[in-house]
């Protein structure tokens, strides 16, 4: 069997009748100067799921992000989050529901302090006094880093700036994290201290990234995208452990590295 398609998508076990975080459908998409990023994407995510999205560089990766809250549109095929379709009708629900946290943290935080930055977006969205105080606690708390509150962000480490970073997002009580390259730059100790995090987290997690074992470690299941569609779709071990598939994606984990030897915590 040809390796791309070798691998099955796996059942979710959603309940009956509960919409998925996120269904991508037949998502096209060509930028003005003619460059067609995707060709028919199919990506379905189930309430709770973490998956990866792994690709070469090119893929169409950013393109597909982009098109989750509405940032681009205007190609073929739907994209509906928790039920709602994205467009025009019922785009700030959308950009609530589905929170973008980028590889540098330095793009989203601009405030004085830790907790100002935090309570931009519910503030921005109506929220005031008390619920918004304990909307900014609850986010910092749920990432560690409550007693940084007062603080401004650029006095903070690299690793600490993006738990806020992910706290900003939080704040908006979103339906799905978008995490762009979340390990990108950071230490060993950071690392674990992030991937702790979004274990613990009670939110449905698509994260976009190179670091393969960062991507067994903490996602069941992925997907592959590369030249504009989605190549194969299934467990994370087993796509990562099928060399075939990996060299025909330009996909390599670090040398020496099993995906057979690690444990996956859930």
């Amino acid at each position: 069997m040809d390796p791309v398609t070798s691998i099955p998508t796996p059942t979710t076990g959603r309940p009956a009748g509960q919409p998925p975080s996120l269904d991508v459908a037949g998502l096209a998409y060509a930028y003005p100067d003619g460059h067609q990023a995707l060709f028919g994407v199919d990506l379905t995510l189930a309430k709770g799921e973490r998956v990866a999205l792994l690709g070469p560089n090119g893929a169409g990766k950013t393109t597909l992000v982009l098109h989750l809250n509405g940032i681009l549109g205007g190609g073929a095929g739907t994209v509906t989050v928790a039920g709602l379709p994205v467009g025009k009708e019922h785009m700030a629900e959308i950009r609530r529901r589905v929170g973008l946290v980028f590889q540098d943290p330095d793009d989203q935080l601009f405030m004085p302090s830790v907790r100002e930055d935090v309570a931009f977006g519910p503030a921005a969205a109506g929220l005031r006094g008390p619920e918004l105080e304990t909307r900014v606690k609850d986010a910092l708390e749920r990432v560690g880093m409550a007693e940084y509150a007062d603080r401004p962000p650029h006095h903070l480490s690299y690793g600490q700036r993006r738990r806020v970073a992910v706290a900003t997002v939080l704040a908006m009580e979103p339906e799905i994290l978008v995490l762009d390259e979340p390990s990108s730059n950071l230490d060993p100790a950071s690392r674990r201290e992030l991937a702790d995090i979004l274990r613990s987290l009670d939110v449905t997690v698509l994260m976009v990234t190179h670091d393969l074992p960062y991507a067994l470690e903490l996602c069941p299941r992925s997907a592959i995208l590369s030249d504009g569609v989605i190549a194969a779709d299934g467990p994370t071990a087993e796509l990562l452990g099928d060399s075939a598939l990996m060299n025909a994606h330009r996909l390599e984990l670090p040398f020496g590295f099993d995906p057979r030897s690690v444990t996956m915590e859930r």
